[in-house]
């Protein structure tokens, strides 16, 4: 049986994906590893890589910042499919305000702590969710590292990545308020699709992926 990779945004665990059907395929959930401070997202990628035996013909799908490594994994190791969700292809894509904190980095003066706190506040930018998934989306920012949140937020933001890699599927939302949809090239859009769209868009989803896997 075929692996299938999953590997989640920042901020969330394999919970995140428990909508997501993938029949016939075993799923590894990628589990985040305390970085160091000097990481990027390509080393970081490599540890990945080394952490789960990823090899080359696999399949790795990423929501988010787990795109974003979905990518730098496919930089490494030859993928059969390299496929997004809710994410960005190359740092050309990335929004206005990935610059603005790069210049003016003022989110290095608050902890990691604080940002695992604000469930209430975040939850609007990323979409609507029912008040179970509401609840689990806070539950998985509480059990985050601050560690992790605070190196991985620094990270992408200064994740400089031109390579167009190949066999990679983007699917994105015209709703989604962290990456403008707009300026992702390529991506299949979801209608109302909004950034946790994997929560209330599974089944779009589903039916997409079961086309990619297909192909």
């Amino acid at each position: 049986m075929d692996k299938i990779y999953l590997i989640s945004g920042l901020g969330a665990d394999y919970r995140l994906f428990k909508h997501i059907e993938l029949p016939g395929y075993e799923v590894v959930h990628i589990h985040w590893i305390e970085p160091e401070s000097s990481d990027t997202l390509t080393t970081y990628a490599g540890k990945l890589v080394a952490e789960y035996g990823v090899q080359p013909n696999a399949i790795v799908m990423g929501d988010s910042l787990g795109g974003m490594l979905t990518i730098e994994i496919a930089k490494q190791v030859k993928l059969r499919k390299a496929i997004l969700i809710s994410s960005i292809k190359t740092s050309d894509e990335a929004p206005w305000y990935f610059s603005f904190f790069r210049n003016f980095p003022v989110y290095k003066l608050i902890p990691g702590k604080f940002f695992t706190s604000l469930g209430v506040l975040i939850k609007p930018v990323f979409g609507t969710m029912s008040k179970e998934d509401g609840a689990m989306f806070g539950s998985m920012l509480e059990n985050s590292s601050p560690t992790f949140i605070s190196w991985a937020m620094h990270a992408v933001l200064n994740w400089e990545s031109k390579t167009l890699v190949p066999n990679v599927y983007n699917i994105t939302g015209n709703k989604d308020m962290v990456f403008n949809y707009k300026k992702i090239k390529d991506a299949t859009i979801i209608d109302g699709g909004t950034h946790i769209m994997v929560f209330d868009k599974a089944q779009q989803i589903n039916q997409l992926l079961k086309e990619i896997l297909q192909k």
